[in-house]
């Protein structure tokens, strides 16, 4: 189901030994527009760190309860690699943050998350079915082999990582002249895909909002706080409003797809 990552906010984060702390903000992946991390505000019990907890480790939300359970202890969040939240977070800081948790790279492969889809089968408890102990033995050497030539290749890259609530109010760019600013996420809270920006057309179109897929983003600009898009601001206008009470469905999907593709970009 597609969730507004601004409704996330300030939900409890709980352990399995009790409450971690509340998040504040969240990661996403601009090149694979996802959901990489939560930031959370661990409160007094962590003299109010901040800390990143991977959507790897969840198990259960809960709307009713506004909470996220995630299947790691306050131990191991204790003990996690320092981060600043305020910057840029490193190749290296995340290979620190997976090798600690026990988690694969989820850029080791060709999906998603890794060779999957859903970010919890990378999870230690749902990775493949024990073997007998030489094969173990033999597959544990392989995957440190291939985890170092990984780390090698991967060392000096820049993640892509971008804060939801840094990258709200960016102004959309579309091929023909600005359209509105990013006034919020919707994801899949499974998946944790990002599939639609918010776009608020304000100062534009009459306050209306509508939606923007990203496959249709072509970059997100640090230097001057924007988001370049593929599409006219004719095509924008004319898109169907969002409406944050409605019940998303496939047919919504579909309609607004089929809109911007019959419409020509005009520019």
């Amino acid at each position: 189901m597609y969730r507004n990552t601004k409704d996330l906010e300030n939900f409890t984060i709980s352990a399995t030994d009790g409450h971690i702390g509340h998040v504040k903000d969240l990661y996403f992946d601009d090149h694979a527009w996802v959901i990489r991390y939560f930031v959370v505000d661990t409160g007094s019990w962590l003299s109010s760190r901040k800390v990143l907890i991977s959507p790897i480790s969840v198990d259960h939300l809960s709307l009713l309860g506004r909470s996220l359970s995630v299947g790691i202890n306050k131990e191991q969040v204790k003990n996690s690699p320092s981060i600043d939240t305020d910057q840029p977070v490193s190749r290296q800081n995340e290979e620190q943050y997976m090798q600690h948790y026990g988690y694969p790279y989820y850029w080791a492969g060709v999906g998603t998350w890794g060779d999957g889809l859903y970010p919890y089968a990378m999870a230690q408890g749902n990775l493949a079915a024990p073997v007998e102990r030489v094969e173990r033995a033999e597959r544990e050497l392989r995957l440190e082999v291939a985890l170092r030539i990984e780390q090698a290749r991967h060392r000096s890259d820049d993640p892509h990582l971008r804060s939801c609530k840094a990258v709200t109010g960016y102004r959309i760019h579309a091929c023909d002249g600005e359209i509105g600013h990013v006034a919020g996420y919707l994801v899949d809270d499974q998946t944790w895909v990002i599939h639609y920006l918010i776009v608020d057309t304000s100062n534009w179109f009459g306050g209306h909002k509508v939606l923007i897929a990203p496959d249709w983003i072509e970059g997100v600009h640090w230097t001057d706080e924007t988001v370049a898009v593929d599409v006219s601001r004719e095509s924008v206008k004319l898109a169907p409003l969002y409406d944050p009470d409605a019940k998303w469905s496939r047919n919504h999907d579909d309609s607004l797809h089929q809109h911007y593709r019959q419409l020509p970009k005009a520019c």
